[in-house]
């Protein structure tokens, strides 16, 4: 994760759990001179748009006073939804035997792109099951994970 994301983190997460909520993870998009925070919260009984709404207001205001970006952004607060991002060791801990698509910054057997079942978490390494072929791969080497929603 980027220093600007881990510092905005820091920020954010008392404040989501303040209002009841589990701060999910979030994304800091950088797109020429206007940029996306997108912030994604999580709550056992369900998040729906009165949440998002409360906890954007609540986001708002501590970004700023605090104002860790110096550049226009747009901010989102939403649910992870189904296909829900993961951001941590604990997160893909908690999809053993589900499939997640993942987006690698180095490959890992010749593909940066990578579907598969979750077979464990150790420290900061995940065991994948792809294609029947077991990967190791870092979590630092994720660029982007997705759980992929079964119906």
């Amino acid at each position: 994760m980027a220093t600007i994301e881990k510092k905005l983190e820091e920020m954010l997460k008392s404040p989501v759990e303040a209002l009841g909520h589990r701060l999910w993870g979030l994304e800091y998009i950088q797109a020429g001179k206007h940029s996306t925070l997108r912030v994604y919260i999580d709550n056992d009984k369900g998040i729906f748009i009165e949440d998002c709404a409360e906890t954007s207001r609540q986001i708002s205001a501590v970004l700023d006073v605090e104002d860790p970006i110096s550049t226009e952004y747009t901010l989102e607060v939403s649910s992870p939804g189904v296909d829900r991002p993961l951001f941590s060791a604990e997160q893909y801990g908690s999809y053993i035997d589900e499939t997640v698509k993942i987006q690698l910054t180095m490959p890992v057997a010749g593909s940066r792109n990578l579907k598969g079942t979750v077979i464990g978490i150790e420290g900061q390494t995940l065991t994948l099951s792809v294609d029947g072929n077991e990967l190791i791969i870092a979590l630092d080497n994720i660029r982007r994970g997705n759980l992929i929603a079964k119906f």
